[in-house]
């Protein structure tokens, strides 16, 4: 078993992408994953791959923009496993891409609702479990379009430039309360996410090709890590896997 055994974890947007392959590394370190996305379907597909595996799993549908459901989620976690230790906010989406003149109001709030709305509901659900039960650990997976922007991506980039300071506001509020948060970029991670990036040809991520891109395997190796004591001394900062001192505490190749 890994250094995570036992520990109860909560992975949104885990049907696919980074959320599935850090849902499946954190089950393989032996924490207690439960699966959570809108498509809860293939959520459940992934909850049982790790369960042959020989992981303990389990999933449920939830659209993290609904707060009620977000809580219903909890409950059933703690139902399901006893408690909660560690909350990953991955859940997020790309669109709308395109120029602020001719994107859809609609679609633009959906964007915030779900990246950033979507995680402080997460958030705000999970609290006041960690802190009752002494301390816990938030993964905010960020961006580094949170900190510029970029072009045709409005709506992305602030909710994402939000998240950053909202993982900065729970640092300030409870880390005396034993809560670890850390603010974590990926970077240009080879996802379905990345198939609209380049099919939109806006600005200069949809022209990375695609053999450029991280595999979902670091990620996923980078948030395991950040689950584990030995990243005590990272909580509170927003960083990124490109950073070369992290990515060699990954064992990862630099550069």
């Amino acid at each position: 078993m890994g250094s995570l055994t036992g520990k109860v974890v909560i992975v949104t947007g885990a049907s696919r992408g980074i959320g599935a392959a850090a849902a499946a590394a954190l089950a393989q370190a032996g924490a207690r994953v439960m699966l959570t996305a809108r498509d809860g379907g293939l959520a459940r597909d992934v909850a049982r791959s790790i369960v042959a595996e020989g992981g303990i799993a389990d999933a449920r549908a939830c659209d993290v923009s609904d707060y009620a459901a977000v809580q219903a989620l909890v409950a059933a976690t703690q139902a399901r496993f006893g408690r909660i230790d560690t909350l990953i906010n991955n859940a997020g989406v790309i669109e709308p891409i395109g120029r602020i003149a001719e994107t859809d109001p609609a679609a633009w709030a959906r964007n915030i609702a779900i990246n950033l709305t979507g995680a402080y509901y997460a958030i705000r659900a999970v609290l006041p479990e960690m802190i009752a039960g002494g301390g816990g650990t938030i993964v905010n997976v960020s961006s580094g379009a949170g900190i510029r922007p970029l072009e045709g991506w409005s709506a992305y980039c602030s909710g994402k430039a939000g998240l950053v300071m909202l993982t900065r506001a729970i640092a300030l509020e409870t880390a005396a309360q034993g809560i670890r948060v850390f603010g974590f970029q990926p970077g240009t991670t080879d996802t379905d996410m990345q198939v609209a990036i380049r099919a939109s040809g806006i600005n200069q991520i949809s022209r990375i090709p695609r053999g450029d891109l991280t595999p979902v395997a670091h990620p996923a190796a980078a948030i395991v890590y950040l689950c584990t004591p030995a990243a005590d001394d990272l909580a509170g900062q927003e960083f990124s896997l490109r950073d070369a001192a992290f990515q060699a505490r990954l064992g990862l190749p630099t550069g």
